[in-house]
């Protein structure tokens, strides 16, 4: 029902509060005119409350001021623009009937941020060619892009990912506009030449430009020992910083900053610390990536006091050391029998940056090989706080230290939760398993579980961490397994596929059916 609300204020009356009505049409009287073709009757009583007279008035929105309204401009129009690229960018990478010089054509011309888009997709997709066709088209739309600008752009950006022909036709045509070429350009390709190994080249261009009368400066160097480096011709590299030192061009910090990463990538250690010597006798600053890798080639070497020396220093730093190097400082420790440090690590990378599997998987080893109950029972207590989801490796870490510690009841309460979390046995558990068993452990019942699952049947393999490896060792059972397996390695006997119950028929006298 259409309801309509009037406040009416008599003239002579002294009324001051409105009285509500409600418009109805009225059945009596039909053909009377519009104003009369409703009466007003009283909607509610005097005990009615009104409602609208306890809602709050609304606060007025102030209205934007002229930065906030082009902060609002600002944003609108780089969310149409990047829609925009990306529909070109589509258009490019989708496009089977029309190519990118096609597109240009058809749109007429793209703006700088279009066309820089598409040659760096271009570029990073292995298109060079198209890459070029593209730009020599739009820089010809308009004469004032016949710039030494856009084409030192467009050079390091060939040189940058490996395009060297294209970068050498887009250098001989800025040639041919009477452009002349920086020092960038001509390093840019250098470095290009050199990170394709192809030296040759990149000599010849070092040659032109002196020729042209630039004279290089430590980046020229810089990157040609770079390329030597990762090359591993090391005496190239020698030679060239003596060039450097004879041409009167100083090496400056990156320069010996290069030269100790790449020896110490190398694990020349004498000519690392060497480097590193004369960096620190110049007051010149080494670089986190550096003592990073001076980190790993003290790792690699196994050379624990100076490992040790650079890792504390890299604690007190911004460095990040990624997985790959934790677990090389982790098998030096063991490996020294230094578990304390290992557990020291293991605190360290937690606090730096936080429990991984791999921080876990550290400070149970240092318990285990510590010989720890205590501290085994502790750190399996902080997993179950921090809900740690159980794994092989973590499996057979315990499983390895209960049975060093002859405690078959607690050997079996692994083998149970194993069996509960869903995890397969790997090649170390059925070692760690039959070398229980060697030593009177009853695990008829944990084989028939095995048996019943089907996982005697599984291929054989080994997906523990190598650490668990690195800290126990082989055991008899699978130091058994590869002899055998070498021996019939060596009289042409191979299978193309070994399961777990194969290798056991093989260690147990049992001859193992071919497939």
């Amino acid at each position: 029902m259409a309801m309509a609300t009037n406040a009416v204020f008599p003239p002579s009356s002294s009324v001051r509060c409105p009285v509500l009505y409600r418009a109805a049409p009225s059945p009596r009287n039909p053909t009377s005119s519009s104003s009369a073709s409703f009466v007003l009757s009283p909607l509610s009583s005097s005990s009615t409350k009104l409602r609208s007279s306890t809602r709050p008035v609304p606060e007025q929105q102030p209205l934007p001021n002229d930065s906030e309204r082009q902060h609002r401009a600002l944003l609108v129009d780089a969310f149409h623009h990047n829609n925009n690229l990306r529909a070109l960018l589509q258009r490019v990478s989708s496009s089977k009937d029309a190519s990118p010089l096609q597109l240009l054509e058809m749109d007429g011309d793209w703006t700088d941020d279009y066309l820089w888009t598409v040659v760096t997709f271009l570029t990073e997709t292995g298109r060079g060619k198209e890459a070029l066709q593209v730009f020599e088209f739009w820089k010809n739309i308009e004469m004032r892009r016949n710039n030494l600008s856009n084409y030192s752009r467009i050079i390091k950006l060939f040189c940058g990912g490996s395009l060297m022909s294209e970068a050498i036709s887009a250098f001989e045509a800025m040639k041919k506009c009477d452009l002349v070429p920086s020092l960038g350009i001509y390093n840019a390709i250098i470095h290009g030449f050199a990170e394709q190994k192809d030296f040759d080249n990149s000599a010849a261009t070092l040659a032109m430009m002196l020729e042209a009368g630039l004279l290089p400066t430590p980046d020229t160097y810089n990157g040609l020992i770079r390329a030597y480096g990762s090359c591993g011709l090391y005496d190239e590299m020698s030679k060239c910083l003596k060039k450097m030192q004879s041409s009167g061009c100083l090496p400056d910090e990156v320069t010996y900053n290069t030269l100790i990463t790449e020896f110490a990538r190398s694990g020349l250690l004498e000519k690392m610390e060497g480097a590193y010597r004369v960096l620190s006798s110049k007051h010149m600053k080494l670089q986190t990536s550096t003592l990073v890798a001076m980190l790993e080639a003290y790792a690699d070497l196994e050379v624990l006091d100076r490992m040790e020396r650079v890792y504390q220093r890299i604690l007190k730093s911004e460095a990040f050391i990624k997985e790959n190097l934790i677990r090389k400082i982790a098998t030096v420790y063991i490996k020294n029998y230094r578990f304390s440090q290992l557990e020291e690590l293991g605190n360290d990378i937690s606090d730096k940056w936080g429990r991984t599997d791999l921080v876990w998987y550290i400070m149970l080893l240092s318990s285990a090989c510590l010989i720890s109950k205590k501290g085994i029972e502790s750190i399996v207590h902080e997993m179950e706080v921090a809900k740690v989801t159980i794994n092989i490796t973590i499996t057979n870490i315990l499983a390895h230290f209960y049975l060093n510690m002859r405690d078959f009841r607690s050997l079996d309460i692994i083998f149970d939760q194993a069996r509960v979390n869903h995890i397969k046995p790997d090649i170390m558990t059925f070692g760690i398993f039959f070398d229980a068993c060697k030593i009177g452990y009853d695990g008829s019942r944990v084989l028939e579980n095995w048996r019943r699952n089907g996982f005697l049947e599984e291929v054989v393999e080994l997906r523990t961490d190598d650490l668990v490896l690195t800290a126990f060792g082989k055991g008899f059972f699978m130091k058994h397994c590869e002899k055998l397996y070498f021996s019939l390695h060596s009289k042409g006997e191979q299978k193309k596929l070994w399961r777990y119950s194969d290798i056991i028929n093989l260690v147990f006298g049992k001859k193992a059916t071919r497939k």
